[in-house]
C-alpha cells in the first residue's frame, strides 16, 4: 500500500479513473494560474503529461488549462486543506483535498473519519516526510532502477511492482528536474507529483485480514470524497 493508496479490484479501479480525470483536472487548472504555456510551466508539464498517460480526453484537458489560466472568464478557486489521522487499527493517514468550499470539506472529513480517528495539525504529518513521487516503467529490458536513480539526481528509489512501476524520490525542488533526466537513463515517467512518504510504516502482518479490510474500506471511502485528491497511508507493501 505504501505512500500513495490506490483502488484494488476492476470495479474499484474503474470507478478511480473516472474519479482520476476530476482530480487531474484540479491539479491542471491550479498549475495553470502560473501560465498556460507547459514549455514554460514545469508544475502544469509534469501533470498535463499524467493526463496524457491516462488519455484525458484533449477538449476536458484544453478547457481546464484554459479555465485555470483564467482564458474563458470564469474564476477558479481552489483551496488546499490536509486532513491528518489515523484509519481504523491506529495506521496513520493524510488525506489532501483540493475544494472550493472548506465548509462543505470539513464536516464531510469528519463524517469519514468516525470509523477512524481524526487528528489535529501536526499530529500525524511528523511522522511522514514531504517528498516528490515520479512512477515510471523501464523503456527497455536493460534499464536499471537504483543506477537511474543515482545517475538522475534522485534520492532514494522502490524497486519494481508487479505491474513494472518503479517510484523515484528526490527533495521536492528535484521534482522537475529528476522526471526530465529519467528518460535518458531508460525509464518512461508516468507521473510526477510532490506527496508524503511515511518512515515508520505500519506491517500488514501485525493486522489480521478482518483488520485490513476495515482499513481498505475506510480509505476507499475517504477517497470516493470528491474533494480528496490524494491518500497518503503509513502501511508498508
Amino acid at each position: 500500500m505504501g505512500a500513495q493508496w490506490k483502488a484494488k479490484g476492476k470495479e474499484l479501479a474503474a470507478n478511480a479513473k473516472g474519479r482520476a480525470f476530476g482530480k487531474l483536472a484540479k491539479d491542471i487548472m491550479l498549475a495553470a494560474r502560473n501560465g498556460a504555456d507547459p514549455a514554460s510551466n514545469a508544475r502544469l508539464r509534469l501533470v498535463v503529461e499524467q493526463a496524457r498517460k491516462i488519455s484525458m480526453p484533449k477538449d476536458t484537458l484544453d478547457r481546464a488549462i484554459k479555465k485555470g489560466a483564467g482564458l474563458t472568464g470564469e474564476s477558479v478557486s481552489f483551496e488546499h486543506v490536509i486532513y491528518e489521522g489515523f484509519a481504523p487499527h491506529q495506521v496513520p493517514v493524510m488525506v489532501e483535498c483540493l475544494t472550493d468550499n472548506v465548509n462543505r470539506t470539513a464536516p464531510e472529513m469528519r463524517v469519514l473519519f468516525r470509523k477512524g480517528q481524526l487528528g489535529t495539525s501536526g499530529s500525524v504529518s511528523w511522522d511522514f516526510a514531504h517528498v516528490g513521487m515520479i512512477e515510471a516503467e523501464a523503456a527497455s529490458s536493460g534499464a536499471d532502477a537504483e543506477v537511474a536513480a543515482i545517475e538522475a539526481g534522485a534520492q532514494d528509489f522502490e524497486p519494481a511492482d508487479d505491474a513494472g512501476v518503479s517510484v523515484f524520490l528526490t527533495d521536492p525542488t528535484d521534482l522537475d528536474l529528476v522526471s526530465r533526466a529519467l528518460p535518458a537513463h531508460g525509464f518512461t515517467v508516468l507521473s510526477a507529483k510532490l506527496g508524503y512518504k511515511p518512515k515508520n510504516p505500519v506491517n500488514p502482518a501485525n493486522l489480521s485480514a478482518e483488520h485490513l479490510e476495515e482499513v481498505e474500506a475506510f480509505l476507499a471511502a475517504i477517497d470516493a470524497n470528491d474533494d480528496v485528491q490524494n491518500v497518503y497511508v503509513g502501511l508498508a507493501g
